[in-house]
């Protein structure tokens, strides 16, 4: 089968499946998610050389207390991930493209960089404890949006390098076109959007952060594979990769859009 069309029947089922799991029920967004969850584990655990047994404990341990002793969505205690995620920023500059880490710091990086904002993400979708995945779908578009415009402008415009060591397609221009049509999105969503009541500063201050955060996790899973030395994360998406590879803007966003919604809402 052609590359481009494998690429594009596989991205428009995972499209399809991830919105009908969100719009059908609670249950069914969970039940997917749990399952992207498990998924995301073992990726990581191969790409950072992690055993098995040991990454899925620990991430079940963490999930498991952070269920139990904090079960109300929107917990304080999921703003923890934002030091990880300050960290791996920080990590993403420096000229270390080696993978030296001894198990605890690799598990560490597994619950910083997976567990927690995999968690944060079940929770975006609740307010008041009222499951309402509109928020969520939205972000979705917009990460879908990102992506489309910077590859369109980067192929278009693009003539200086984002961060070539790392990602060497990704351009300036790619970068700033994504930014400026996520910001379009930001602002119909907050036009057409039937039954919500966020502000239109709500909607493009959560299109900035998709877009800033979203390309910069997509450069810190970049990394991750330089340092194992492999293109993909895995191989469950014909044509796109594994699941670390689909989810790794939203994955590494999720903190932010996190604190901006404590921020500007206080959601309880």
């Amino acid at each position: 089968m052609n590359e481009v069309l494998k690429r594009t029947l596989s991205g428009v089922v995972y499209i399809i499946l991830l919105l009908a799991a969100l719009i059908f029920s609670e249950q069914s967004f969970l039940l997917l998610f749990g399952l992207f969850f498990l998924i995301a584990i073992h990726e990581f655990c191969k790409l950072y050389n992690i055993k098995k047994t040991h990454g899925y404990c620990a991430a079940l341990l963490v999930a498991s207390s952070l269920y139990f002793t904090h079960n109300t969505p929107f917990n304080s205690i999921y703003l923890l991930g934002l030091l990880f995620s300050i960290y791996l920023i920080y990590d993403l500059f420096k000229n270390d493209f080696t993978n030296t880490h001894r198990s605890p710091k690799q598990l560490l990086h597994l619950i910083g960089y997976v567990v927690v904002p995999f968690l944060i993400i079940t929770q975006l979708p609740f307010n008041n404890k009222v499951y309402q995945p509109n928020l969520l779908i939205c972000i979705f578009v917009m990460i879908w949006c990102n992506d489309t415009f910077a590859y369109i402008c980067g192929r278009l415009f693009g003539k200086h390098k984002l961060y070539e060591k790392i990602s060497p397609k990704k351009t300036i221009e790619g970068f700033i076109g994504g930014l400026i049509f996520t910001e379009i999105a930001a602002f119909l969503v907050y036009l057409y959007l039937p039954g919500q009541n966020f502000s239109m500063f709500f909607w493009l201050v959560i299109g900035l952060t998709v877009s800033a955060m979203g390309t910069l996790g997509d450069l810190i899973e970049s990394k991750y594979k330089r340092q194992a030395n492999v293109k993909d994360s895995g191989a469950i998406m014909p044509g796109h990769g594994g699941i670390l590879d689909r989810l790794d803007s939203v994955l590494f966003a999720a903190p932010f859009l996190f604190l901006i919604y404590k921020i500007i809402y206080n959601v309880s």
